[in-house]
């Protein structure tokens, strides 16, 4: 019985820590879904943003070509039903026999087959489409991967405003302080009313810095719900993606190895290339000109008017044989417009290559000097944060002046905001090393 109740006992307290490890998680999804974070924010954007429905249905357009283009190598059948009422019937006499020439009603019917089986134009033009579909492949993924990005410039600017207003909201809360004491300090006579002043000109000046700073983070909201096609952002509280503020502070590898695998992975570049070789195919038309193009042709008739053949349905089948001797030099200036049409997709393929080994080497510049900044931002605001509380100290023991504490809470004010600035311009720095590189925002090479 003991060992009944004790088993008992545990199944109970095994239940009761489910219970409350449930409901501790339910509470952690809850909160959990209160925040955007980064990774919503940008799904939101491609299921939802114009340019990313846009790329796929241009996507869809080159498919669509390639599969016009597949049709030059099927054959067509084409089936033509005629139906005839005339106001009279056509009866001739042929060897004692009635036969009927032209009927009141007549039926007619003719199927046709028609297959090409060589035309200069139906590969190189297969050639061309499958390549231009590759290339909007890689423009499609690649105008979603911008937006990825663009979505992510604007969500850390939405996070940085947010925090200015935080830092706005501390200078009013250090301003209102120093009112307060100096008013109590006027009233016991330690003091003039030109502190009282001061203190009072400070204080406004950060209200209306509040309010400032709350337009500005209203806007932010706007252009961010903008990108999402999401109107009401007044709901949405942004979470910080600290994994993208952590990988900022990791030194990358070599610069050639980077630029290496940069100009390997980005995909419009590689949208280019295959554009080139696009182009590359089409200068093998003009040449395939010079040869004769063949087709295949059968045709089925029936008729209810046999006439003095006496049969109902007829058939025959031909080849076709085209050769254009001479076209006035037209093949001749084909080649050379598109093999100088070839000639210029290369020279942009060759652009973009040296394109984007600027892009990399100038984001690692521009992450190396972020670095540098945030540093001396961080060293600045512990500073202004010991200044400010050296001075409010001092000004309680009557040893400094209303100015004085009034400009230490303007610099770490400042010290603040430029912490805030620094710490998000790393971020943005790193996407746009990560957006030269050929990456995601997750630093992740994208789907295509």
């Amino acid at each position: 019985m003991i060992d009944k109740y004790l088993r008992n006992k545990k199944m109970i307290f095994l239940k009761s820590w489910i219970l409350l490890a449930l409901f501790l998680s339910a509470l952690i999804l809850r909160a959990d879904d209160e925040f955007l974070t980064l990774e919503s924010a940008i799904q939101m954007a491609l299921s939802r943003n114009e340019q990313a429905l846009a790329a796929d249905e241009l996507l869809a357009v080159a498919k669509s070509r390639v599969a016009r283009s597949r049709a030059f190598f099927m054959p067509s059948l084409n089936v033509t039903g005629t139906y005839t009422r005339r106001p009279f019937e056509v009866v001739r006499s042929f060897q004692n026999q009635q036969i009927v020439v032209q009927k009141y009603n007549a039926l007619a019917g003719v199927v046709q087959l028609n297959l090409t089986i060589f035309d200069s134009r139906s590969l190189p033009t297969l050639l061309q489409a499958n390549s231009e579909r590759s290339a909007e492949k890689y423009a499609s993924a690649e105008t979603k991967r911008q937006l990825a990005f663009e979505v992510s410039n604007a969500f850390l600017m939405t996070l940085s405003v947010d925090q200015v207003l935080e830092a706005s909201k501390h200078r009013f809360e250090y301003a209102k302080q120093a009112l307060e004491a100096a008013k109590a300090r006027y009233a016991a006579g330690l003091v003039s009313s030109n502190d009282v002043t001061r203190a009072e000109l400070e204080y406004a000046t950060a209200e209306m810095g509040i309010t400032q700073e709350k337009g500005q983070v209203e806007t932010t909201y706007l252009q961010l719900g903008y990108l999402l096609d999401e109107k009401d952002m007044s709901q949405k509280k942004l979470k910080v993606p600290e994994f993208l503020l952590q990988a900022a502070e990791v030194e990358p590898v070599a610069l050639e190895q980077l630029i290496t695998k940069a100009q390997d992975r980005r995909l419009d570049l590689n949208s280019l290339r295959q554009h080139a070789i696009a182009q590359h195919a089409l200068t093998i038309e003009p040449m395939l000109k010079w040869l004769p193009s063949l087709s295949f042709s059968g045709i089925y008739r029936y008729t209810n008017e046999a006439g003095l053949t006496g049969r109902p349905t007829n058939w025959n089948l031909g080849l076709n044989l085209t050769w254009v001797i001479f076209d006035g030099f037209t093949r001749n200036a084909d080649y050379k417009e598109s093999k100088a049409l070839a000639i210029l997709a290369d020279l942009d393929v060759k652009s973009a290559m040296r394109r984007v080994e600027l892009e990399v080497r100038d984001a690692l510049v521009s992450l190396a000097n972020q670095r540098a900044s945030l540093k001396q931002a961080m060293v600045a605001n512990e500073i202004a944060k010991r200044n400010a509380k050296e001075i409010a100290e001092l000004y309680r023991q009557g040893l400094s002046t209303a100015l004085q504490v009034a400009d230490a809470n303007v610099r770490l004010f400042e010290a603040e905001v430029q912490l805030v600035r620094e710490r998000y311009g790393l971020g943005i720095a790193y996407l746009n090393l990560e957006a030269a590189l050929g990456l995601d925002p997750f630093g992740k090479e994208p789907l295509q």
